[in-house]
């Protein structure tokens, strides 16, 4: 073995695994050196979740970036000569109209995401898999890219590990845990081991399911939690016998059941000879705190394998045993047959990147087989780029709010996500019954008494109608239709569009309270906040303003947007609740690497915010305010922040709209809002909820949403959300920014549709929500523009104003034509559609008081 060594550019905590291993792989192929990876088991791991993963791909999902991984994952083993691309079946049982429905869907994010997988009748099904009973089916999908890796992962990972060892660029110890991390004035130092010291610049944490620990080191934690799954093995099964193969027929899910299926191969390859099925426990699933893990010498299997009872299966497997015969004709195998841990996480993906509380300090844990390699390249192109080619969003670990980080709130949102792995199939609205109320306004019991129909944001309870303003359905109830088809009423309220029309009538207000707010104050607040931004930031003259603008990255794609109010000492970054905490730490980051002297503070729970909309926004702000005349067109600009009194109470006013109507945020003490909303009711204004405001009403007016319609696949000018002129100042991206906009064309804009048609084949009128690929009428293909970009929906809604749904996409140069018709796919029927915008276009102009047909 060689020496210990003192120093590392890098240390991998976690080598043994395939993440680890992936990680080490791809860092080196992007130039890095000198690393050291460590792993308290062997290398190639023998306790950890690689050492008995089922090792299975499938490549279908709801989610691009979990798309993308997984294909990435899949080539990767394939060059390397360890897949087999066997496919895999998802079945829906007779008469589970439910899940035949989802299979549906699947297939349509299928053709939005770029899966080969398609629908499959049962005859098909039975010829693919003949152990099934045909009766038993109504139809599936099959992905002829899903299939296994061969024979391991646990291969895979010694072989990259390897391989590494031999560029010289790798130093692997294995049984060396880490005992402690060094940190040094909020850096990584080093990791303290029983072998020695080793100082490092980088630190990364892929230790699976003991990731949490490494995390309590330093004192964060990871919203992770390992749980128990029901690994069972029958056979003697030989039906393979001789022909070499690791899996012979398609992997089999049936999630309906909440399990799988699959054969094992010849008897004399890895696992071979028998069928192993796997379930994931809907009603009472196993979590398992990392800190109760058994060491090496403790467990009777491995740490990470765990004793299984037979009642924990029993019902599922008697459901199974009707689908597939074979299983109660096999004999079990018991002492095959155990619990294997793996990760659930909290958030609905993967926890990754920088530590919010150390700087060098990197974390990738909650990474299934499947993705293992996908995100190995993730992580090496974030540490060396700091960004990576797909929008890695929704996987930042700077995104956590503080309490989504606490140990009560991951063991309620683990264990609904671990009922949830196979079965029921995932609403896009779905919401979380644990961890809620955590963050209130201060006017929340007046919105309870309203009858408020509540979601949660970032711990924020938010009503999306209120039950008080069903009256409003008499009047305007001709023009909301009634969502006949279940899965689109799901989580919806049809007040809510009522409420649209009413206020865009007359006049509404609504509760922006989750609004996250941070303050940049300092020497040079006004130097970072120019270098971040594209719009100009600096100049006497924005002070007093609200300036809406965006970070980019390096490479001029756009990372956030926001508003930024100029103070005269200070900023105040104004952002949504989803994307405020990692747009936080990214500043944080950047002012240290830059060596500016500015404070940044998160206040985002000293203010709240209402905005007041409509026609007659302006008279009913008047009635409260005790500046009447200060508000008028002439004395208040557009986009001007100026200070009013309310209820004896200091707001901050800004002239703004997010719905199109004329109106303002008005900003606030926390202590200070509930006097201010009981003002604004005492004129008889209607609250109206957060659907009107970030979704059907900013359709209506083409307005864009970050982390969906705003992502880091796409420049600012593919958005249409350019200024015409670019600041003299530099920032960052600009480069890249001012290369993009000499082009004769982008190759994809992002582009407003409108459904032509939206009754399907059963006569029942649709309303989507989620993805849905945009397809060429005449080839039946999804659009893919010149740089390899599928074309899918980014955000969809109903607009009431203009009776139709409304859709934003980023479309091909050849195909962003308005009139153009083109169709998208909903749950497997494809609908019309019709190029109604190319770029930023309003459907619904307020000044002109009609919609655009």
């Amino acid at each position: 073995m060689a020496e210990f060594p003192a120093r590392a550019k890098v240390v991998i905590i976690g080598l043994g695994g395939i993440v680890g291993a992936s990680i080490a792989h791809h860092l080196i192929e992007r130039g890095w050196d000198d690393i050291v990876g460590i792993d308290k088991s062997g290398i190639p791991t023998d306790i950890g979740s690689t050492a008995h993963a089922s090792d299975f791909c499938y490549t279908t999902s709801h989610d691009y970036l979990s798309v993308w991984t997984t294909q990435y994952s899949i080539d990767f083993y394939e060059k390397m000569g360890h897949y087999a691309r066997i496919g895999g079946l998802e079945v829906a049982r007779t008469g589970d109209d439910v899940w035949m429905e989802e299979i549906r869907r699947k297939v349509s994010s299928a053709k939005a995401f770029g899966t080969r997988a398609h629908l499959v009748t049962p005859e098909e099904i039975k010829k693919l898999f003949p152990l099934i009973e045909q009766d038993e089916v109504m139809g599936g999908m099959f992905d002829p890219d899903a299939g296994l890796v061969v024979p391991r992962s646990q291969t895979v990972a010694g072989k990259l590990v390897d391989a590494a060892e031999k560029t010289g660029k790798l130093t692997a110890f294995a049984n060396t845990p880490a005992t402690s991390l060094l940190v040094e004035n909020g850096r990584i130092k080093g990791v303290v081991t029983h072998r020695g010291t080793i100082m490092a610049d980088h630190v990364i944490v892929c230790a699976g399911i003991w990731g949490r620990l490494i995390a309590e080191m330093v004192g964060e934690d990871l919203p992770v939690m390992p749980v128990d799954h029901p690994l069972t093995f029958f056979g003697p099964y030989d039906e393979f016998a001789g022909t070499g193969k690791e899996i012979g027929y398609p992997l089999l899910r049936d999630q309906g059941n909440s399990a799988y299926m699959r054969d094992t191969g010849d008897p004399k390859t890895t696992e071979g000879g028998q069928i192993e099925w796997g379930y994931y426990e809907t009603d009472e699933p196993r979590l398992c705190h990392p800190r109760d893990l058994l060491e090496k010498n403790q467990a009777r299997l491995s740490p990470s394998q765990r004793d299984l009872d037979m009642e924990q299966i029993i019902a599922p497997l008697e459901r199974a045993i009707e689908l597939t015969p074979i299983l109660g004709e096999l004999g079990y195998n018991e002492s095959h047959s155990f619990n294997g841990l793996l990760q659930v996480s909290a958030a609905g993906g993967p926890s990754c990147g920088e530590s919010q509380k150390v700087r060098g300090l990197w974390y990738c844990v909650a990474i299934w087989v499947k993705d293992g390699p996908g995100y190995g390249k993730l992580i090496a192109d974030w540490m060396t780029d700091g960004r990576t080619e797909i929008d890695h969003n929704s996987i930042d670990y700077a995104r956590f709010y503080p309490h989504q980080l606490e140990e009560g709130f991951i063991e309620g949102r683990t264990r609904e996500a671990a009922q949830k792995i196979y079965f029921p199939a995932i609403h896009p609205r779905e919401p979380y019954a644990t961890g809620r109320n955590v963050k209130r306004s201060p006017f929340y019991e007046r919105e309870k008494e309203l009858g408020g129909h509540f979601m949660e944001l970032g711990g924020w309870e938010r009503a999306h109608g209120y039950a008080a303003n069903d009256h409003l359905l008499e009047k305007y109830g001709n023009r909301v239709p009634v969502r006949k088809n279940e899965w689109d009423n799901r989580h919806f309220w049809r007040v809510s569009n009522a409420e649209h029309l009413a206020m865009s009538e007359d006049c509404g207000i609504v509760n922006l309270s989750h609004f996250h707010m941070v303050d940049i104050e300092g020497p040079d607040h006004v130097e970072l906040l120019e270098w971040l931004c594209a719009a100009r930031i600096g100049g006497d003259a924005n002070i007093g303003k609200g300036i809406y603008t965006h970070f980019l990255d390096d490479e001029g794609m756009v990372r956030a947007d926001f508003t930024v109010f100029r103070m005269e000492d200070r900023c105040r970054l104004v952002n949504g609740a989803d994307a405020g905490p990692r747009d936080f730490h990214y500043m944080r980051r950047v002012a240290e690497d830059r060596g500016l002297d500015v404070t940044i503070t998160d206040v985002s729970e000293n203010f709240v915010t209402i905005g007041i909309w409509g026609p007659n926004a302006r008279t009913t702000l008047q009635k409260v305010a005790e500046d009447p005349d200060g508000l008028s067109v002439e004395n208040f600009p557009f986009a001007a922040i100026k200070p009013i009194r309310i209820a004896r109470r200091d707001v901050t006013a800004f002239r703004i709209s997010y719905v199109g109507e004329q109106g303002w945020e008005l900003h606030m003490r926390y202590e200070d809002g509930l006097a201010v909303w009981d003002a604004l009711r005492s004129t008889g204004v209607m609250p109206f909820g957060v659907e009107t405001y970030a979704n059907s009403r900013r359709m209506e007016k083409s307005l864009r949403l970050q982390n969906a319609d705003l992502l880091t696949q796409y420049n600012l000018i593919e958005a249409d959300l350019a200024r015409p002129k670019v600041k003299e100042a530099d920032f960052r991206g600009k480069a890249k920014h001012l290369e993009y906009k000499a082009r004769a064309h982008q190759p994809a804009m992002l582009c407003t549709l409108v459904f032509t048609d939206n009754v399907d084949a059963a006569g029942v009128a649709r309303y989507p929500v989620g993805s849905m690929p945009v397809i060429d009428p005449e080839t039946g293909e999804t659009l893919v523009d010149e740089l390899g970009r599928r074309s899918y929906t980014t955000s969809v809604a109903y607009g009431p104003t203009l009776g139709r749904n409304i859709a934003l996409a980023y479309l091909p140069h050849a195909y962003a034509q308005e009139g153009r018709a083109l169709q998208v796919e909903y749950f497997s029927q494809t609908f019309p559609v019709e190029v109604a915008a190319v770029g930023y276009r309003p459907l619904y102009d307020p000044e002109n008081l009609k919609p655009r047909s």
